[in-house]
């Protein structure tokens, strides 16, 4: 196997979870436990079923999340969160409140999910991805 070069550590983190739809996709994974692909598909709005697979199959070889295929017709595929996977939150947590700290007049929050004064009182990265998808962030934010 060929080695990836790296500059710093920060690198090995963002070449696992860099990606348009890899933080929600771990996300909804945390937050939702295991999910099939179309259940997935549901959750992210404005995901192709192409980058979908994609970004499963790296977040899979990075062993960020399970694929357990059952032997059944039609095929049955779920995917579920690693304990490595699951080390992410924290990291997923961060990002959410830094975006939110950070977030300027070019942007419009339709669906917050963070922690303050933008989110649902008492909530901290708790509602549903599917509640993430309505937002049109949910090319991106599910949390």
């Amino acid at each position: 196997m060929e080695k990836i070069q790296v500059t710093c550590e920060m690198e090995v983190t963002l070449k696992m979870i860099g990606g348009k739809y890899k933080p929600l996709i771990l996300e909804c994974l945390i937050r939702e436990g295991t999910l099939r692909f179309s259940e997935l598909m549901h959750q992210i709005a404005h995901v192709s079923q192409r980058t979908l697979t994609n970004q499963l199959r790296e977040l899979e070889a990075d062993h960020l999340i399970w694929r357990t295929v059952y032997p059944e017709i039609p095929p049955k595929v779920e995917y579920s969160i690693t304990p490595k996977g699951r080390s992410l939150d924290q990291i997923l947590e961060l990002m959410c409140e830094w975006g939110e700290k950070n977030m300027d007049e070019r942007f419009v929050l339709t669906n917050p999910q963070c922690s303050g004064e933008n989110a649902p009182e008492g909530h901290l990265l708790q509602e549903t991805c599917e509640q993430a998808a309505r937002c049109p962030m949910a090319s991106g934010n599910c949390g």
